[in-house]
C-alpha cells in the first residue's frame, strides 16, 4: 500500500510540474505579445519561415484591380516585391505610403515590380478597397486574391506580408510586417 501512494504521489508531482512549465511558458508568450506594438514603427527582421529563402517562389495567376490578368512568372527577370495586406490592418496602412515612394523613386531604374495582392477574401468588399487604392494614391498593380488561394500558398497569415523575389524567380526574404522605404531599398539592393 505505501508503494502505491508513494507512486501516486511521485506521478501527481510530475503532473504539477508540467502543468507549471506549461503555464510558464504561455505567460511568456503572452507577455512578448503584450509588448509588441501593432501599427506602430517596429522594426522587424526578415525570416525565413514557411516558404524558404532560395526556393523557387510558387506560380498564380490573379485579376489585377482594373482587369488584367497577371502571372508571377511573367515577370521572370525582374526583381519582384510581392506584398500581401487588406485595408483594414493598420500596419498594412502604415506601409503603403512607404510602398508608393519605393515605386515612384526606384522601381523603373532598378527593375522592380511590387505585386501587392489585397487578400479579398478578407477584406470589406471591392469598394472599400478601391477608397483605400485611390487614398494611397497606388499606381502599383494590385492583383486580388479573391479565393484566399495565393495567400494561403505564400503562408501570409499576419499581414502585411512581404516576399522578396529575385530575377530567376527565388525567394531572397520574407518579412511579416511593415516596412518602411529604407527597408525596401536595403531588401531590394540585396537581391540579384
Amino acid at each position: 500500500m505505501p508503494k502505491k501512494i508513494i507512486g501516486l504521489l511521485v506521478l501527481a508531482t510530475m503532473v504539477v510540474l508540467v502543468i507549471i512549465g506549461a503555464v510558464k511558458n504561455n505567460m511568456a508568450e503572452s507577455e512578448a505579445l503584450d509588448n509588441m506594438a501593432i501599427g506602430s514603427n517596429v522594426d522587424f527582421l526578415p525570416t525565413d519561415e514557411g516558404l524558404a529563402k532560395g526556393e523557387k517562389a510558387p506560380d498564380f495567376q490573379l485579376t489585377t484591380l482594373d482587369g488584367q490578368e497577371v502571372t508571377l512568372s511573367d515577370y521572370q527577370g525582374q526583381k519582384v516585391l510581392l506584398n500581401f495586406w487588406a485595408t483594414w490592418c493598420p500596419p498594412c496602412r502604415a506601409e503603403m505610403p512607404h510602398m508608393q515612394s519605393y515605386f515612384e523613386e526606384h522601381a523603373e531604374e532598378e527593375n522592380v515590380v511590387i505585386l501587392s495582392v489585397n487578400l479579398t477574401t478578407e477584406d470589406k468588399g471591392l469598394e472599400e478597397i478601391e477608397e483605400f487604392v485611390e487614398e494611397f494614391g497606388l499606381e502599383f498593380a494590385i492583383p486580388m486574391d479573391e479565393k484566399g488561394d495565393v495567400g494561403a500558398t505564400y503562408q501570409a497569415v499576419s499581414i502585411p506580408t512581404s516576399y522578396m523575389i529575385d530575377t530567376k524567380g527565388r525567394i531572397q526574404n520574407k518579412v511579416v510586417g511593415p516596412m518602411d522605404l529604407p527597408m525596401m531599398e536595403k531588401l531590394v539592393e540585396a537581391m540579384e
